[in-house]
């Protein structure tokens, strides 16, 4: 597996995650996602974005378009040194939340793209791994 280009963009107020989604969306196109999965990442990226500015303290979204064979795709990593999550199986439980969402972050974009991975602990930080196949 090769990264064609990477980079990375903060992740620290509302805005930011605008911006990121507006990044992730162009990194979607250009890797010729279809339309649903372009949107699927979006939407996944703007959950994590979202996670990282409010539970996180805010952090940095690293992204890669990355190539393995014929087929092409985006991996994005969300990083913070916030509090972490202190029980990641209930983390991962649909309906649970630790403010006053839905309760759907975390395992609604586990559920919206190909690749996804979790690691955190309390008062480390948290980072999630998310990757969309074309």
């Amino acid at each position: 597996m090769t990264a064609a280009s990477s980079g990375s963009h903060p992740v620290r107020t509302e805005q930011d995650v605008v911006l990121a989604r507006q990044q992730v969306r162009k990194l979607a196109v250009s890797s010729g996602l279809r339309l649903v999965d372009q949107t699927k990442l979006v939407t996944a990226a703007s959950e994590l974005a979202r996670n990282t500015v409010i539970y996180g303290g805010g952090g940095d979204m690293d992204w890669e378009v990355v190539e393995e064979g014929i087929r092409k795709g985006v991996r994005l990593v969300f990083r913070d040194e916030g509090p972490g999550i202190p029980d990641m199986k209930l983390a991962m439980t649909d309906g649970w939340t630790s403010g006053g969402g839905l309760g759907l972050g975390l395992t609604g974009a586990r559920r919206l793209v190909d690749e996804f991975s979790l690691e955190s602990a309390p008062g480390n930080g948290t980072r999630v791994t998310i990757c969309k196949w074309s």
